[in-house]
C-alpha cells in the first residue's frame, strides 16, 4: 500500500466494478443508518471502507485505480462489505489480483475443435448440443441445435449466441424468459472478458451489442457477472410451439476455455416434442451433424 502505481485499463476495471456494486447497496442493506442528506447514490466509500476495516484514504485511492494488489483477506473482506454474489467475489479476486488472466488471440489456436468433442455432439443426435468459446461464438454443433435454433444457428451473423440474443428479433421473440437469459449472457460476457482482456474479437463484440443494444448497455454498465452452469428456460419454437427445457454448460479445460452447451427436455411434453422436431428436421436434411467452424 506505500505505492501509487499508474492506473492501468486493468485497474480501472475493478475501479468501475466497485463503483457499481457499492451504487446498487442501501446503507439499511448493510445495517448502517441513512442519516441526513444523503446524495450518494449507494454506500458511500466511507461506509464500505468502515465495513472492510480498511482506511478510506486506501479505498478511495483502490477506486481510482491507483492501488497495487490487495491482499486476499482485503478482498475477502470487500466482498462481505458489497454483498457480492460467489461469482462476484471470483471476478473481484480476478480483477484485483489478475488470477486466470490470459489474453485470448483474435484466431487461431482458441477456435479448434477437438476431434473427440465433434464426436461427442454427433453421439448427441436428439439433443441439441453445442461448443463456444470465452466470446460465446459457435465454434461447432449438432443437427439437432439446428432443429430448435435454426438451419443458420452458427453461421454468419449467427455465429454468437449473444449477438442472436440480443439483435435479432425472431430469437428474441423464441426465449419467453428473455430478460432472465439475457442479463445471465451479459454476466457469462463479463466473466469472459476479465479472463482474456486483452482480446480485440471480445472488445468488437461488447462495442457492437453496447451500441445496438439499450438492455445489453446497461447491464454491461452496472457490471453484472454470472458463471453459469445450469438452468433452465422456456422457448417458443414456430414448429415444436412452446418448450420448457434444461440447459447445462461445460468447461472442456481451462487451456481454451471452451464450453459445452447441452440441452435436454424439462417435462414429458417437450421430451415428446422434442424428439418430433429433431426427427423431422433430420429426415428433411442429409450431410453432416456435427457444423464445425474453423479459423479462417
Amino acid at each position: 500500500m506505500t505505492t501509487t502505481p499508474r492506473p492501468t485499463p486493468q485497474r480501472a476495471e475493478l475501479a468501475a466494478f466497485l463503483r457499481a456494486k457499492r451504487a446498487r447497496l442501501q446503507p439499511e442493506d448493510v445495517g448502517l443508518p441513512r442519516g441526513p442528506r444523503r446524495r450518494t447514490p449507494g454506500l458511500r466509500r466511507q461506509e464500505v471502507a468502515q465495513l472492510a476495516a480498511v482506511s478510506v484514504e486506501w479505498y478511495v485511492r483502490l477506486e481510482q485505480g491507483r492501488v497495487g494488489t490487495p491482499g486476499a483477506a482485503v478482498l475477502d473482506a470487500l466482498a462481505d462489505a458489497l454483498r457480492l454474489t460467489p461469482d462476484e467475489a471470483r471476478h473481484l479476486r480476478l480483477l484485483a489480483r489478475s488470477e486466470r488472466r490470459h489474453a485470448a488471440p483474435a484466431a487461431g489456436p482458441d477456435r479448434q475443435v477437438r476431434a473427440s468433442l465433434r464426436q461427442l455432439l454427433d453421439g448427441i443426435p436428439l439433443f441439441p448440443a453445442y461448443l463456444t468459446d470465452h466470446r460465446l461464438d459457435v465454434l461447432a454443433h449438432n443437427a439437432a441445435a439446428r432443429a430448435l435454433f435454426g438451419a443458420g444457428f452458427g453461421t454468419g451473423r449467427a455465429d454468437n449466441t449473444a449477438r442472436t440474443l440480443f439483435l435479432d428479433p425472431a430469437a428474441r421473440a423464441g426465449q419467453l424468459d428473455w430478460q432472465r437469459i439475457a442479463r445471465e449472457t451479459v454476466g457469462h460476457l463479463r466473466a469472459g472478458h476479465a479472463r482474456h482482456p486483452g482480446d480485440p474479437r471480445m472488445a468488437a463484440l461488447v462495442a457492437e451489442l453496447r451500441s445496438h443494444s439499450s438492455e445489453f448497455d446497461t447491464w454491461w454498465t452496472d457490471h453484472t457477472v454470472l458463471e453459469r452452469s445450469t438452468g433452465s428456460k422456456r422457448v417458443r419454437h414456430p414448429e415444436a410451439g412452446e418448450l420448457r427445457l434444461h440447459y447445462d454448460i461445460l468447461s472442456t479445460g481451462p487451456t481454451t476455455d471452451h464450453l459445452l452447451f447441452t440441452v435436454t427436455p424439462a417435462d414429458t411434453a417437450t421430451d415428446h416434442a422434442l424428439r418430433r422436431l429433431v426427427t423431422a428436421h433430420t429426415t428433411r436434411t442429409a450431410g453432416t451433424t456435427v457444423h464445425p467452424i474453423n479459423a479462417a
